[in-house]
């Protein structure tokens, strides 16, 4: 939704903005077609790829009409070359039940309306098609692989391909390529990395093979270079074919730097126009595209294949900002950089570099939670910072035609989503907030080690506000009798929360701090410190004060991440790990940290899906104690009082022996001028944290004051956040696997 104020930014393609990235973009010729700009919009999968027909019918599915306004939302923004989510090439390589495949000329013709989509919006965006087998990955019972070997990660235990069926998989891969290109897609991406299908053949990791496709690196490897002579014969000559190749395993048994280098020559005769660079398989256990992994932290790996190869090489990971792409293009690590969840952020990422614009860019955060979290939910991909994302065929904010006086108060998420989205429909909108500043909650998120990107939201809405011409009154507690003085027709409280004080005896004593005085008020804190509640924000306190501040947080310095996480930047240890020893960061100013928690299931289960085992793990790697299923007997001067309930019944008494006590035991909404703003006869309306305050979810916060604004002169009752289940998942819950 950031690209709705294009119209408000004024001057529009100056060379000067230009000559600012003048590697990003640079046209790049590829002999038979030329890419505008060094943009590469990766593939993500975001369930809108399902298709459409009588099954999404009955089922909700979002179809290729959905998907067609996805993409052309970004060739609107001038992204050079797009890639889809992944598409199977036969039903065993489906991702899930009734996941998206190609196999059909009835099934191209449907992709038509995508790439019709694109190419008739006359930026000169192209799009491929990306093709992925899911081997082993795949969750259904029909999965195949080299050999019968089950991900950790996966439910099913695959079958071994048999030699024949390996040469069909092949053939398959060179239809569905075929197919491709009568949907009217410009090329390919032959998914090779992450652990898919074609990883599954190449590494020993999985493939203990003893046939022609198995053994040597060459019988290994033999699947991925035939796959792409078959489509290479195909396809033509004048078709684009990216082959994105795992040039980084972070896998003990991945492949070693000489046989990534053999691969990709071996790749390059075989007929591939660009290698995109792969880095992990999904069942590794080293963060590779999270908020705690520093930008373009893995672009030194691309580097290093240069000059190897003659096609052009493209670099991927954490690359947001357009000062950061071309910093990356200029010392020649890469020729392309890829962006997914950039481009989910802010669809006209590309065209507001191109204008000089970069500081309103709607930067992507890297929290995943509403693009990859929902993917492995089986909900449809959207955007925490962008709710439009993958709902522009619903979600429209049209100029009204009926103007209203609108007050907002509070500054935070919530509160500046609604703001901006009400204003730029054409709303008179005044926003209050008693701090000095704009962001709310984010103002304590992006203290937090790792998320250092939350100043980008804070500097986005900051520039919004100025463009839609939002009345900003900070340093303001507006009363209910102010407003309604004011004559505003219709109020939205985004008031957010109060940490909520459980009832423990010894709560009041000096010991006890709250998360907000920590994170926003600075407060000190001792050498032993025991946090009460282990939610999203009793681990954000964990992480703020095991912090040792004399050193920078790994998640802005990529030399720092790879000690931390073990990885050998050389690139010479057998898959970028065997071998190589973690350095794991020193503790601050704590000693010792407890972090408890009343349930006794496991630590940190509601946070993120992608990103909750990266927290645990940081947390347990500085030492910090994890204590389930406690009760809180009292505080005092000896410490924090508890009782121990093991899983089999026994308890335990113990005193922690602590100097401060840090309560992260939920929050309450913070809604006190409804009632009388209601009873005042104002249209009132509570979004966010003051609407339901389980969990700071800003997520929901955003979601659901954009939807709530882009109708709001309409609005009687509530607006609801709601997500949207892709028609596999719901297949999957009927069937009983979801």
């Amino acid at each position: 939704w950031s690209h709705r104020t294009d119209q408000l930014a004024g001057q529009h393609g100056t060379m000067a903005s230009k000559i600012k990235y003048p590697h990003l973009l640079r046209p790049l010729d590829l002999g038979f077609t030329t890419l505008k700009n060094r943009v590469l919009m990766g593939s993500m999968h975001t369930g809108l790829e399902e298709p459409e027909g009588v099954m999404a019918g009955l089922f909700g599915g979002g179809g290729l009409k959905k998907m067609a306004a996805y993409f052309r939302a970004r060739a609107e923004g001038h992204v050079g070359l797009m890639v889809t989510g992944g598409i199977a090439p036969n039903s065993a390589g489906r991702v899930a039940p009734f996941a998206a495949k190609l196999t059909s000329s009835s099934e191209a013709r449907a992709h038509k309306e995508v790439t019709d989509a694109v190419h008739q919006v006359g930026t000169g965006s192209k799009i491929c098609m990306q093709i992925l087998h899911s081997g082993r990955y795949g969750y259904h019972p029909l999965t195949v692989s080299a050999s019968a070997v089950q991900a950790p990660i996966a439910p099913f235990k695959p079958s071994a391909l048999k030699a024949a069926d390996v040469w069909q998989t092949i053939e398959d891969y060179a239809n569905c390529a075929a197919l491709a290109r009568d949907a009217g897609y410009d090329g390919v991406e032959v998914m090779g990395s992450e652990g898919y299908l074609i990883n599954q053949f190449i590494s020993e990791h999985v493939n203990k093979r003893t046939d022609e496709w198995g053994g040597t690196y060459e019988n290994r490897t033999r699947i991925a270079t035939e796959i792409v002579k078959r489509i290479r014969e195909k396809v033509g000559a004048d078709f684009i074919i990216i082959f994105r190749l795992s040039m980084l395993d972070l896998l003990e048994k991945g492949n070693s730097w000489d046989e990534t280098v053999m691969l990709a020559k071996a790749l390059e005769a075989a007929g591939v126009t660009l290698i995109n660079t792969g880095i992990g398989w999904h069942e590794a256990r080293i963060p590779t595209i999270s908020t705690c992994v520093p930008r373009a932290g893995f672009s030194w790996v691309t580097e290093k294949l240069k000059g190897h190869v003659n096609i052009p090489l493209v670099t991927t990971n954490r690359i947001n900002m357009p000062d950061t792409a071309e910093s990356v293009l200029e010392r020649g690590h890469a020729d392309v950089v890829s962006m997914a969840r950039p481009l989910l952020a802010d669809p006209h990422w590309v065209l507001k570099a191109m204008e000089g614009r970069t500081d309103e860019i709607n930067t992507c955060i890297a929290c995943n939670q509403a693009c990859l979290d929902h993917t492995f939910k089986g909900l449809h991909a959207s955007c925490l910072v962008n709710p439009y994302a993958g709902n522009e065929t619903e979600l429209i904010a049209k100029k009204t035609e009926n103007k209203k006086k609108i007050a907002v108060v509070g500054a935070g998420p919530a509160g500046l989503a609604a703001a901006t989205t009400a204003a730029l429909r054409g709303h008179e909108v005044t926003l209050f907030d008693g701090a000095h500043e704009i962001g709310g909650q984010f103002n304590m998120a992006k203290s937090i080690p790792g998320k250092e990107e939350f100043h980008e939201t804070i500097r986005y809405f900051n520039k919004q506000l100025k463009l839609t011409d939002v009345k900003v009154e900070l340093n303001t507690r507006v009363s209910a009798q102010d407003l309604i003085a004011q004559k505003f027709d219709i109020v939205v409280l985004a008031t957010g929360v109060v940490p909520r004080m459980p009832p423990i005896p010894g709560i009041e004593h000096k010991k006890v701090l709250s998360y907000v005085d920590v994170l926003r008020h600075g407060a000190e804190v001792g050498k032993t410190v025991a946090i009460i509640g282990a939610g999203g924000i009793g681990f954000d306190v964990a992480e703020f004060i095991s912090h040792d501040k004399a050193h920078a947080s790994s998640s802005t310095n990529v030399e720092a991440f790879a000690k931390e996480w073990g990885i050998d930047m050389s690139n010479e240890a057998r898959g970028g790990v065997l071998g190589i020893t973690p350095q794991l960061p020193t503790m601050g100013p704590c000693d010792k940290i407890y972090l408890l928690q009343r349930k006794s299931s496991k630590h940190g289960k509601d946070l993120g899906k992608t990103t909750g085992w990266i927290h645990r793990t940081v947390l347990r790697n500085k030492g910090v104690e994890m204590i389930a299923g406690v009760s809180y007997d009292k505080i005092d001067d000896a410490g924090l009082h508890i009782t121990t309930k093991a899983k089999d019944g026994s308890k335990t008494k113990s005193v922690l022996d602590v100097d401060s006590i840090i309560i992260c035991a939920g929050q309450d909404p913070l809604k006190e001028l409804e009632a009388q703003l209601t009873k005042g006869g104002v249209m009132t309306h509570l979004i966010g944290g003051a609407d339901v305050a389980s969990e700071l979810d800003a997520k929901r916060a955003i979601d659901q004051a954009t939807r709530l604004t882009v109708m709001i002169e309409h609005a009687t009752g509530k607006v609801a956040y709601e997500t949207a289940s892709t028609m596999t998942s719901k297949l999957m819950g009927m069937m009983g696997n979801a």
